[in-house]
């Protein structure tokens, strides 16, 4: 799978899961309904938040971004929902990288 890919389908399921542990926030903190969602959306936001962190140092050396991007690659993953802000701004300025012929 190439890295890019990768990239884009964690930065948008990081957003996703940032979601649900803020539905999760609102249902134990404020309505106080239940924990189910932060026990459940807690731990799927820590595994994707680590595998979009694997995933931006990847795509930063395999396409050869400057420290700048990649340094705000990594800040989009601490605000909730930037890391699809980061990944739809990235996706328009890619210039485009040949990809190998199907055999």
């Amino acid at each position: 799978m190439q890295a890019f890919r990768v990239f884009r389908v964690t930065a948008v399921a990081e957003a996703f899961s940032w979601t649900g542990l803020l539905v999760g926030m609102y249902l134990k903190h404020v309505s106080h309904t239940t924990d189910a969602g932060v026990w459940l959306f807690g731990r799927v936001h820590g595994a994707l938040f680590v595998a979009y962190l694997v995933a931006t140092l990847w795509v930063a050396r395999t396409e050869r971004w400057s420290l700048w991007r990649t340094g705000f690659a990594l800040a989009a993953s601490i605000p909730p929902l930037t890391t699809l802000l980061f990944e739809r701004w990235v996706t328009r300025r890619r210039s485009p990288v040949a990809e190998p012929a199907p055999v």
